[in-house]
């Protein structure tokens, strides 16, 4: 399919500007055109005359390989849950095959629910990238940098040269990006930070971190350090435009004019938060500050699901409760969150629907019972929409779900290997 359209009774090219009855044409891996009419060549046709097309959603933080850990440690606090369950259960069950599995799973889960990019830290992350690759889907791969063993790497002197050499592999791939991912302030020591942070400067890489996650760790950091996880990692010149910072819950007015000053991006992570109990991020405050604020899922370990659509509509209703504002985080500022915001904060064109950006599209079923009527498409895919109402996705001009199907995959292959680990994680 080098040429072929999406046709919507509405195209939102972003979310301040839709177009009603038109076509997005696509040519090759790019955007030609977003038109009322269909070019006389034009003999393909994804999407309808009643569907919404949207931009391809994009995911800022994901540990994709925990889909095989969903729903083990449900109901805990993030420190219990992270040290008495997800730690020993990564040390006795994470291996090669384990991380390629349970990244076709997300993978499949991610596209079919109408993301077309996502950032993802865990390890053996070059399964993630090679089950992204397969799928068809945008990834940006860290391996985890701790100061002490991990799955994939048993010395941690070792970890930033392991880091450089998975640099190495993958700097060239066009679509499957490699980060450098110190884990938190808390798991790496002082010299570890700034080494990852030379080491994203010099191939000019996203620094993914989580940063102020809990009251626990802020308070834990200032007892050692004298200072704020934001301060301190500024102390160490560890925060700039490629700082991808995620979470960002516990955050003084200080702290979010550092980010700021800094050109930091912040990946919300809203849903995880919630279920761990981590409390809210300042996103009203980050917003007026002119951070950008992305959304990220978090892995499915502590969500549990990686739909962003249900994210948004998370993200936006959290905050007009806990500032008791409706006006706070409107649709537009939540929809261009997973678009245009997730876009700049991996730092590429997508984002948008527009000539000569990257063709990734979504598309969503205009026919569902929960999409009729349509007053504002904006607000129904906010508000209204979920995963479930996924008809197509096209990526880099690749129909990777059509009819709600992932046609890059065996999904009944898959589901079986994913039902075979699990057993196996049982018996353990």
């Amino acid at each position: 399919m080098a040429r072929f359209a999406v046709q919507g009774g509405y195209v939102i090219k972003s979310a301040h500007d839709v177009l009603e009855n038109g076509y997005v044409i696509v040519d090759g891996q790019t955007i030609a055109d977003v038109t009322h009419e269909l070019p006389p060549d034009i003999r393909e046709v994804l999407g309808g005359p009643h569907d919404i097309v949207i931009p391809g959603l994009v995911n800022t933080h994901t540990h994709a390989p925990m889909t095989l850990f969903r729903g083990m440690a449900d109901d805990l606090p993030l420190m219990t849950w992270l040290r008495e369950h997800i730690f020993p259960a990564e040390a006795r069950h994470v291996d090669r095959e384990f991380v390629y599995v349970g990244s076709l799973l997300a993978v499949w889960e991610m596209v079919r629910s109408g993301t077309t990019a996502f950032c993802d830290g865990y390890f053996y992350e070059e399964e993630v990238g090679r089950a992204a690759k397969e799928i068809g889907v945008r990834a940006w791969i860290g391996e985890g940098i701790l100061q002490f063993p991990t799955p994939s790497l048993s010395d941690p002197a070792r970890t930033i040269e392991h880091s450089r050499e998975i640099i190495e592999r993958w700097k060239d791939d066009p679509a499957v990006r490699p980060t450098v991912f110190p884990h938190a302030v808390y798991t790496c020591t002082p010299e570890l930070l700034k080494e990852a942070f030379a080491l994203a400067e010099e191939y000019d890489l996203i620094y993914q971190i989580h940063l102020s996650e809990t009251m626990a760790e802020v308070e834990d950091v200032k007892k050692n350090t004298g200072m704020t996880p934001v301060r301190f990692l500024d102390s160490l010149g560890c925060l700039g435009r490629r700082t991808l910072a995620v979470h960002c819950v516990v955050l003084d007015d200080e702290d979010i004019r550092i980010l700021a000053e800094r050109s930091v991006s912040v990946s919300h992570n809203a849903e995880s938060n919630m279920k761990l109990a981590s409390g809210v991020s300042p996103v009203p405050k980050l917003l007026a500050a002119g951070v950008n604020v992305s959304v990220g899922t978090d892995g499915c370990a502590s969500n549990n699901n990686l739909d962003l659509l249900g994210e948004i509509s998370t993200v936006s209703k959290l905050h007009k409760i806990t500032s008791m504002d409706p006006t706070v985080i409107p649709d537009r500022t939540a929809l261009s969150m997973v678009t245009l915001s997730g876009a700049r904060a991996l730092g590429y064109d997508g984002g948008v629907l527009g000539p000569g950006r990257p063709a990734d599209i979504t598309v969503l079923d205009g026919s569902s019972p929960n999409l009729v009527p349509v007053h504002n498409p904006v607000s129904h895919v906010v508000y209204a929409a979920t995963g479930g109402n996924v008809k197509d996705v096209v990526i880099g001009g690749r129909v990777v779900v059509r009819d709600a199907k992932c046609v890059t995959i065996d999904e009944e292959a898959l589901l079986r290997e994913c039902r075979d680990i699990a057993k196996r994680i049982r018996k353990a």
